[in-house]
């Protein structure tokens, strides 16, 4: 008798526990989890990290470490103040590090973006030209600028991780 009452006891507890987890970080979890924190096991994790340059942008290998998302900081985004105008790569478009693949104008400025690293641009995302003030919603996220083959990931190595980036950020305030 006492094991038929547990069993329908038990899912009502597991559905409390369940709901007893902060909502706001099961959505944080969640969130990650959609916005591509997936990582590989099985390669180098130094690799899949998001690097950052001093000029504010930012690269992040996918899981092969061949193709690289590139975009502009949230203190970049922050700085520039409402995005009104974004000028892409063309897609095939061969660059050295440090090379202008476009440019980010604002309200306030206008700023060229450039490669942290060297390679040819295999994707750029077209939905900023439309609407550039997602890079003010978005900009380490869905409003990256570009995709880039890399030629060399050694290219990587100089450039800083988020710690060092933060610590950067907040001498030049």
């Amino acid at each position: 008798m006492a094991a038929s009452v547990m069993y329908r006891v038990l899912p009502v507890a597991r559905a409390a526990a369940r709901a007893s987890v902060a909502p706001a970080f099961r959505s944080q979890v969640q969130a990650s989890w959609r916005a591509g924190a997936r990582r590989g096991f099985g390669s180098s994790s130094s690799l899949l990290v998001k690097k950052y340059t001093e000029d504010h942008e930012w690269i992040e290998l996918d899981d092969g470490g061949k193709i690289g998302t590139i975009g502009i900081t949230t203190y970049a985004a922050q700085q520039l103040g409402d995005v009104v105008f974004v000028e892409l790569p063309e897609v095939g478009t061969e660059l050295k590090k440090g090379d202008s693949m476009g440019a980010v104008e604002s309200v306030k400025s206008a700023s060229d973006i450039n490669v942290p690293v060297g390679g040819t641009i295999t994707e750029a995302n077209n939905a900023l030209e439309e609407k550039p003030g997602n890079i003010n919603k978005s900009p380490e996220d869905s409003a990256w600028m570009a995709k880039i083959e890399v030629a060399d990931a050694s290219e990587l190595e100089n450039l800083m991780d988020a710690e060092a980036y933060k610590a950067f950020t907040d001498e030049g305030e």
